[in-house]
């Protein structure tokens, strides 16, 4: 397999071989899909404290949601979840 850009090959894999050593305190706490409220990223589910959901997360809100919706926590997709 012949590189036709070895530069930019040489520059992903230092990019790809540093953010694999990022220290546990520099990734990310919150999930950028949402907004007002912090949400734990990479959990299983949350549900809108209150309501009918089963948890194991709540968030009490309203909370904007500004990415995919994918803890579906705005029923009415006006961009606020939790409402």
């Amino acid at each position: 397999m012949r590189i036709k850009h070895p530069i930019a090959a040489v520059v992903a894999a230092a990019v790809c071989s540093t953010a694999a050593v990022m220290p546990a305190d520099a990734k990310q706490r919150c999930d950028p899909a949402y907004k007002g409220a912090c949400l734990k990223p990479n959990v299983s589910d949350y549900d809108c404290a209150g309501g009918s959901g089963n948890g194991p997360y709540y968030v009490k809100g309203p909370v904007r949601v500004v990415g995919r919706d994918h803890y579906r926590l705005d029923a009415d997709r006006d961009g606020v979840g939790c409402e």
